[in-house]
């Protein structure tokens, strides 16, 4: 049953959220009072942007509220992108915005309307004195917030500080378009974010790293200088004229999460909830739609308790999905100079997809001529061909296009003897038969003391050979045209453990063997076996495993060998600090921890075919304090590059049990994205790619030259051709087997 009794709501801060809220309580018939310390005209900032989905629930929730916005609003549909003297224009994204102070002045005359007590110029009593004397307290209190201050250890929050400093400007003009502009300058480089608000008026705020900015001395000028400047650098997108402030000053951004949004009844909203970048422009639109949300909750639930409760759950996955499409919105911007030299309309293109909100799919949708022109220029022969369905070459191995079915532990070996068997040849000829170019092997391991479970395959004697060799002459006799890879490793101290669905990186409860590591340091502390550190003797044996593992694999026909140095395993385990405690050659700075992989490296380089590719799978973070970090995984890959790996693999994590990984949709992308970039090596980007939409996003982009997939191809072995199907491709980059072609389109459904 609905809150029937009228309450007394108080409203810490009178921004958008805050007095949106206040009117959609009000217009509920509750008692509401806003306390604003600054007076009703004051504000940071000039414009403000809105979605047509913001609009869109504002319409339904106060259509005088919308009229009155409606009138106000600027729309466009242009995002122009300058870089190098080069401009690139997008068409179809639809934007509106208005001033700050003019969204302000409707909402404030909406909460008079309604009878809301509005005190300006006075500062709120403390939230739990508020709390005390009323039902409600709403604190939108901003990014600062005293209220979420107070109670920290209730709402548990953590602030995160981004590597920019960015100042709030505005021009006296308006941009035709969203602009975004790259100035390459002798500091570094620094880029404008600037949109119109106004008939006459722009938003423009000005971006770089913070070295750059203490490079070019802005840190110490004051907010008349920084504009001079700012309007100095970006001159021609200005046409000359100059930019003014607005209590403007340089600021790094911080991005505020926090474990609950509630304590009693008090109710964080907006930034003293959650910060999105303004890169992606949703800080007034997540208050607004908190607001909303708010308002619905109390209008629906029988108490206070549970609207803040329905509240919280009806916001935080819209929240964490914003926030997280911030997040990857942000680091594109602070990586920026890591994408100058890409080619221009690659560049546009990556810019604009670097939230992952906006695909090749939907940029198609928007403006096909734009997207067309930048397949072009990708490779893709016509506009039939998706980026996924072009070629790569490595080495002399041509792929007929970037889809790899990602290696997959599948510990079905029988007996404990390392045999692939049927298994193995139904599960990897199966997805052969799917379409992707090429098809990786689960770790395949170099010694009975390497395997991770008594179900893991292994190239450590000739039956093993054997086995193999049946199922590379399946996939290249069924598939012809589909490559095969091995993937060698050796399981270090994450050994002897119990199938995983058994319980992962659990001990067997009997017949174990012994494992050996970098360190002596277990795995899971208490729990897993310690393991003995490897002497001299001990990695040379280990060498000579890898290179004699290499050459059965040879003789095999796999068309592709990748040395496993991720996820913890023994040459993982090498590469972190937080494995190696090493105090000889092996261990210590990264050149040493780096010996033992590359000297396995070069062994298993050494006899390996010439004509056949290398590759290897890296975890570029330990997403552990103290592991290994972004700038040491472009270290690690540069080194492995320079020993002949074809490409890098690039995986993340599953080096220490306490990690903290920051999942999401293609969340290990970013990580491949910046060592191609750094390096300009080819990389295959793995981690929640689950669509072939955010393939071809990846590869336009140029984050990736491949994308490997591991979950969707067990739920759908033939994944590869069915996006084929799905984007109506019927070329040679993804031919149906003979056997299969009646099935090349979807069987009609129902009465259709």
């Amino acid at each position: 049953m609905p809150l029937g009794n009228t309450l007394d709501v108080a409203v810490i801060g009178g921004g958008p959220g805050g007095l949106y809220a206040a009117a959609l309580l009000a217009r509920q018939g509750h008692r509401v009072q806003v306390w604003e310390r600054n007076a009703p005209d004051d504000t940071f900032g000039f414009g403000v942007v809105l979605s047509d989905e913001t609009l869109g629930g504002i319409e339904r929730a106060d259509t005088d509220v919308y009229r009155a916005l409606g009138a106000e609003f600027v729309r466009w549909d242009d995002i122009d992108i300058v870089h190098r003297g080069r401009l690139h224009t997008s068409g179809g994204h639809g934007f509106a915005a208005l001033g700050r102070r003019r969204l302000l002045h409707v909402l404030h005359a909406r909460c008079t309307a309604l009878g809301v007590t509005l005190r300006f110029r006075t500062p709120a009593p403390p939230a739990d004195a508020l709390a005390a004397s009323h039902d409600l307290v709403v604190a939108a209190d901003g990014v600062h917030s005293a209220t979420r201050q107070s109670a920290a250890e209730h709402f548990r929050p953590t602030l995160t500080s981004g590597r920019c400093r960015y100042i709030w400007l505005a021009a006296d003009f308006a941009f035709d378009a969203f602009r975004f502009e790259i100035a390459e300058t002798e500091h570094g480089v620094m880029q404008l974010h600037a949109y119109p608000y106004a008939p006459d008026a722009s938003t423009v705020i000005v971006e770089m790293r913070e070295e750059v900015w203490r490079a070019a001395g802005l840190d110490l000028c004051d907010e008349a200088e920084s504009a001079d400047r700012c309007a100095k650098v970006f001159s021609e997108a200005l046409r000359g004229r100059p930019l003014h402030g607005n209590r403007s000053a340089w600021t790094g951004f911080r991005t505020v999460v926090n474990e609950r949004w509630s304590h009693g009844n008090t109710v964080l909203l907006g930034d003293a909830a959650h910060t999105a970048h303004f890169s992606i422009g949703s800080g007034t639109k997540l208050a607004v739609e908190d607001a909303l949300a708010l308002a619905e909750a109390v209008a629906a639930e029988p108490d206070v308790p549970a609207a803040l409760a329905a509240y919280e759950a009806a916001r935080r996955p819209a929240v964490a999905s914003t926030q997280r499409a911030a997040a990857a919105s942000m680091r594109w911007f602070e990586e920026l100079a890591g994408y100058v030299d890409q080619p221009e309309r690659q560049f546009a293109f990556n810019l604009l997809t670097r939230s992952r909100r906006v695909t090749h799919g939907n940029l198609r949708l928007r403006d096909e001529r734009f997207t067309r022109a930048v397949e072009r220029d990708f490779g893709c022969p016509d506009d039939r061909t998706p980026p996924m369905f072009t070629p790569l070459t490595l080495r002399g191995l041509t792929l007929r296009n970037r889809v790899v079915v990602s290696p997959m532990d599948m510990y079905s070996a029988a007996d404990g003897d390392g045999l692939p068997g049927d298994f193995h040849l139904v599960h990897l000829g199966a997805r052969a038969l799917g379409g992707a170019a090429l098809v990786m092997t689960e770790m395949v391991c170099v010694s009975p003391q390497g395997r991770i479970t008594p179900g893991c395959t292994g190239l450590y004697t000739d039956a093993q050979a054997a086995a193999w060799r049946r199922i590379a002459d399946f996939v290249h006799t069924s598939a012809p045209g589909t490559a095969l890879g091995v993937q060698l490793g050796h399981s270090g101290r994450k050994g002897s453990t119990k199938l995983m669905w058994e319980g992962m990186d659990d001990p067997l409860p009997e017949g174990n063997w012994p494992v050996a590591a970098a360190s002596p340091l277990p795995y899971r502390p208490g729990v897993s076996q310690v393991p003995r550190a490897l002497d001299r003797r001990d990695l040379a044996a280990v060498r000579a495993d890898f290179a004699a593992a290499a050459a059965r694999a040879a003789g095999c026909g796999f068309d592709l060998l990748e040395l496993h140095c991720a996820h913890g395993y023994l040459l993982s385990g090498f590469l972190s600090p937080l494995a190696n405690h090493r105090e000889d050659a092996y261990g210590g700075p990264l050149e040493n921890r780096l010996r033992f992989p590359l000297e396995v490296f070069d062994a298993v380089r050494e006899v390996w075919p010439e004509d056949r590719p290398m590759t290897v799978r890296l975890s570029a973070t330990d997403w552990a304090p103290g592991g290994t970090t972004a700038e040491d995984a472009v270290r690690i890959a540069a080194a492995f590059a320079e020993h002949g790996a074809d490409a890098i693999d690039v995986s993340t994590g599953q080096v220490v049990p306490d990690e903290a990984p920051e999942f999401g949709r293609s969340y290990q992308t970013p990580y491949a994205d910046r060592i191609r970039n750094a390096l300009g090596v080819p990389v295959i980007a793995v981690g929640a790619i689950s669509s072939w939409d955010d393939v071809n996003s990846l590869l336009l982009a140029g984050r990736a030259d491949l994308c490997a997939l591991g979950r969707p191809h067990l739920y759908d072995p033939h994944w590869t051709l069915h996006a084929a199907a799905d984007q109506d491709y019927a070329g040679p980059a993804a031919p149906w087997p003979a056997p299969y072609r009646a099935g090349s389109r979807k069987p009609p459904t129902g009465k259709g």
